[in-house]
C-alpha cells in the first residue's frame, strides 16, 4: 500500500530514491500466521509525527519540515495549482459535469484538479497537501471527495483514501481500513491489503470481526484458502458469535478449494446456531457439488435450501437436475424437471437440454422422443441448446432422417382417436 505523506505532519526528508535504497526482511505477525515481505535491507528510516506514526513515502517528490538524521532543511514542495478549463479530453469534461452542484466549494475545487492531473502539474501528494493546508477540510469533506472519487470510478480513489488515513482531519477508524481492505480484495492485490491490515494494527486498531471477514473474503478469492482458514479460525478465537458473512465467506473458500462438504459441515453449523447463509452461498455449494455429478450431496443441499424457508427458483432446479445428467440418472434428472413444473417454475431450454443429455448417456432414445413430445403438447418449444443436444446424439447415432419420420409417426398416432381392442 503506497501511502502519501502529508509534508506538514512529518518531521523529516526522505526520497523515493533513498528509501528504495535501504531494505531488510522483517517478519510481522498479523494474528496467528507470519507474513514475511521484503521491506529493506537496513533499519528503515524512521520518520515521526506529533502522533508516532512511521510510514513509508513513494512519491517522486520528498518532504521537508525539519531535520531528522542529520538531514539538511529544504523547502516544501509546492503543487502548481491552476485553474482547469483548458485542453480538456472528452472524458474529463464529462467527469467534471458530474460533480455535485451541492458539494462544497472546497472539494469542488480538489475534484476538479483530481479530474484534470498530469504528473507534469507535480506530486498528487504536494497536490493533496496543499489541499489540506489551504482548505483545513473536516471528515465530511474527506468522505463527499471519496464518494464521488468512487462514483467516477477514479484510480485516484485509492490514493486519496490512503492520504487521508493519515490526516488528523479524517479521524480514521477501524471501518476506514477495513473499506481500503475490501477494495484491494476486488482486485486480488493480497499484499496490498495486508500492508493495510498491519498499518491499521500498528496504528492501535482492533482487528475486529469485519475486518478479519475481510481478509478471508480476500484470500478466498485469490486462492489462498489455507490462509483463509487460519484467519477464520482467528475470527472464531475472537469469542463472538459468527455471523452469515463470517461463515458464508469461508464456506465460500472452501467450494473455491474444491472441498465443498467441508462448507456443507459449516452450513450444518450456521443451521445449529439458526444462522441462515444466504442464498448465493446455497446456490454456489449446489453447483459444486452439480459440476461433479455428487447427486446425493446435490440433494441435501436442495434440501437445506427448501428448509431455509428460500423458494427455489429455476437455476437452483437447473443445478439439481445438472446433477442428474452428468451422473446418467435420467429417470431422476425427468423427475425433477417435472417437479420444477408442478412447483410453478417455467421451463427454460438449458433444463430441457440437460433431460436430454441425461437420456443420451443411458442411450434411451425412445425416452427422449416421448419427453419431447410431452413438451410439445405443453407448447414448450425447443430452444437452440437443447437442439444442439440433439443433433450431437442423432449424428453420433446416424439416424438424423429416421427419427424424423419416428417423430412425425409418433405425432401421427398421438392425434387418431384410440380404439378398444
Amino acid at each position: 500500500m503506497n501511502y502519501c505523506v502529508s509534508s506538514r505532519s512529518i518531521m523529516g526528508i526522505y526520497s523515493c530514491n533513498a528509501v528504495l535504497s535501504f531494505g531488510l526482511k522483517f517478519p510481522f505477525d498479523i494474528g496467528s500466521h507470519k507474513l514475511y515481505r521484503c521491506m529493506f535491507r537496513q533499519n528503515p528510516l524512521l520518520v515521526e509525527s506529533g502522533h508516532n506514526r512511521s510510514f513509508g513515502c513513494k512519491c517522486s517528490a520528498g518532504f521537508t519540515v525539519g531535520k531528522v538524521l542529520g538531514v539538511e532543511e529544504q523547502e516544501i514542495p509546492r503543487f502548481n495549482w491552476v485553474d482547469v478549463g483548458l485542453n480538456l479530453t472528452e472524458e474529463q469534461d464529462e467527469a467534471l459535469t458530474r460533480i455535485p452542484i451541492k458539494m462544497s466549494k472546497r472539494c469542488q475545487a480538489l475534484l476538479r484538479q483530481i479530474v484534470c492531473f498530469s504528473n507534469e502539474k507535480g506530486s498528487f501528494c504536494d497536490l493533496l497537501s496543499v489541499w489540506v493546508r489551504r482548505m483545513n477540510p473536516i471528515r465530511a469533506d474527506w468522505l463527499s471527495l471519496l464518494k464521488e472519487l468512487k462514483n467516477l470510478e477514479s484510480p485516484f480513489y485509492i490514493k486519496v483514501a490512503e492520504f487521508s488515513l493519515l490526516e488528523d482531519s479524517f479521524e480514521a477508524n477501524a471501518r476506514d481500513y477495513t473499506k481500503i481492505i475490501h477494495y484491494y480484495g476486488k482486485l486480488n492485490q493480497v499484499e496490498d491489503a495486508e500492508r493495510t491490515l498491519l498499518a491499521m494494527k500498528n496504528r492501535g486498531f482492533l482487528i475486529d470481526q469485519v475486518t478479519l471477514t475481510a481478509m478471508v473474503q480476500l484470500y478466498s478469492k485469490a486462492g489462498y484458502h489455507k490462509l483463509a482458514e487460519e484467519t477464520f479460525n482467528e475470527v472464531k478465537l475472537l469469542g463472538e458469535p459468527l455471523d452469515n458473512r463470517s461463515y458464508g465467506s469461508m464456506i465460500m473458500a472452501y467450494i473455491r478449494a474444491g472441498s465443498p462438504a467441508k462448507g456443507e459441515a459449516l452450513l450444518r453449523e450456521m443451521d445449529s446456531q439458526e444462522i441462515c447463509a444466504g442464498r448465493e452461498v446455497y446456490k454456489a455449494l449446489l453447483r459444486a457439488y452439480s459440476m461433479g455429478g455428487d447427486t446425493e450431496g446435490a440433494k441435501r443441499v436442495f434440501d437445506a435450501v427448501q428448509l431455509a424457508r428460500i423458494t427455489p427458483d429455476v437455476k437452483l432446479c437447473g443445478l439439481l437436475i445438472n446433477a442428474y445428467s452428468v451422473s446418467g440418472q435420467s429417470q431422476n434428472a425427468r423427475l425433477a424437471f417435472e417437479n420444477m413444473r408442478k412447483a410453478g417454475i417455467k421451463a427454460t431450454d438449458k433444463c430441457v437440454a440437460l433431460v436430454l443429455a441425461a437420456y443420451e448417456k443411458e442411450e434411451k432414445l425412445n425416452e427422449a422422443l416421448e419427453f419431447l413430445l410431452e413438451l410439445e403438447k405443453d407448447s414448450i418449444m425447443v430452444g437452440k441448446e437443447a437442439s444442439v443436444v440433439l443433433a450431437q446424439w442423432f449424428k453420433k447415432l446416424g439416424v438424423v432422417e429416421q427419427v424424423e419420420l419416428v417423430l412425425r409417426e409418433f405425432s401421427s398416432s398421438e392425434s387418431r382417436p384410440s380404439q378398444n381392442i
